[in-house]
């Protein structure tokens, strides 16, 4: 499993797959613009976001705030029947992903445990639309990561966990699915923020070449010429 990425918006632990801690605080004091400067909020397609076993349909949308709305608590998705969540997001763009923060911040309506609520374990999936649990729990995962007790996050920070950006590079839509908790019934979590680069989704346009006579010495240059010329 990945770990915690340890700089000043992680609180610098690095909770690997022994869930050691690194405590070496090596904060860069940039201000809370620094936070947005790489935010895909704007890319994400929220009015399309789906959440399997979420207790209130639609408060999934809600934990995807603008970064300055982070720490607001007043607004979370809480799982049903048992902790498992599994959200859908949709983008309006083609993403490269670079990081992904989590976070379950207290709220009025949040239980004084906020630990054991908190989710323990993320897995991310790439362009699987269709996920279900069934197959959330069968497919391999993009990436899975161990994540930070709230109790071990400093105030004012947010953890963030670096993805393998060579297997996040052409991100169509982020399947997140959190198979387990610190130990409550149900999972809440207030915020969710993904950061990276974007390009803008095109369409593949239809060529269609017309030859007044086939010429087969002219067919090799023409397809080459063609394939080099493709945006990747």
């Amino acid at each position: 499993m990945s770990g915690c990425r340890p700089e000043s918006h992680c609180g610098g632990h690095d909770h690997g797959g022994h869930g050691g801690h690194n405590h070496d605080h090596d904060h860069d004091h940039d201000g809370p613009a620094r936070g947005d400067e790489y935010s895909l909020y704007q890319q994400v397609d929220i009015d399309n976001i789906r959440c399997l076993n979420e207790s209130e349909e639609g408060t999934a949308k809600q934990v995807f705030k603008s970064w300055d709305e982070r720490f607001d608590g007043a607004k979370f998705v809480e799982s049903d029947i048992d902790e498992q969540l599994l959200i859908i997001i949709p983008f309006t763009a083609n993403i490269k992903l670079k990081s992904i923060s989590i976070l379950t911040s207290p709220s009025a309506s949040s239980s004084s445990d906020i630990d054991s609520h908190a989710p323990s374990i993320l897995k991310a999936y790439i362009n699987a639309d269709h996920l279900d649990f069934s197959t959330a729990d069968s497919t391999a995962a993009t990436q899975e990561w161990e994540l930070v007790r709230p109790s071990d996050i400093p105030r004012n920070q947010i953890p963030e966990y670096p993805t393998r950006i060579a297997k996040f590079s052409n991100v169509k839509s982020l399947a997140l699915y959190i198979p387990a908790n610190f130990g409550a019934e149900t999972t809440r979590i207030t915020y969710i923020g993904l950061k990276g680069e974007w390009t803008k989704l095109t369409r593949d346009p239809v060529i269609t070449i017309y030859e007044a006579a086939a010429n087969p010495a002219d067919h090799k240059t023409k397809a080459d010429e063609f394939v080099g010329s493709m945006i990747q």
